[in-house]
């Protein structure tokens, strides 16, 4: 099936790309998203005479999220956790904690921003999370865990 994206989406392509993807891709996830339309003639001229709001959008998208990142870049979350004497939790603090935890910090994150490569924390000490705010602006996050009583 060929569309025409709408937005910028990774591994795939940039705004205005004429993409070949499975059926239930672009029906499921791509169209239903507002990232793409079907590339037939009619949406093919839509799209030349939004193009240049379009792109205008994705910038200023692009922009915020470039400022988003520079205002997370050097932040350091601690968050408590029970855990036993070897150290390792009673439990995992996972994508949810972490957002809940940088909004009562003060910093606007969701949990589909919070990327964690190497699963859940399961033991105190010093982690590396990835934020993912745009799809070219990642941030690494320092979420410290120490022991509660």
């Amino acid at each position: 099936m060929e569309i025409i994206l709408l937005q910028k989406v990774a591994n795939l392509g940039v705004i205005g790309d004429r993409v070949k993807v499975k059926s239930g891709y672009a029906r499921n996830f791509l169209v239903p998203t507002g990232k793409a339309t079907l590339a037939t003639a009619t949406n093919i001229a839509k799209f030349e005479t939004q193009r240049h709001i379009l792109e205008a959008k994705a910038h200023e998208e692009h922009g915020s999220a470039q400022a988003r990142a520079t205002n997370l870049e050097n932040l350091k979350l601690v968050l408590g956790a029970k855990a036993g004497t070897e150290g390792k939790l009673f439990g995992s603090i996972g994508t949810a904690d972490i957002a809940e935890a940088a909004v009562k910090a003060g910093h606007a994150i969701t949990r589909s921003e919070v990327r964690m490569p190497n699963g859940p924390i399961r033991s105190i000490g010093e982690h590396q999370v990835q934020l993912h705010l745009h799809t070219d602006v990642d941030v690494t996050m320092t979420v410290t865990v120490v022991a509660e009583e």
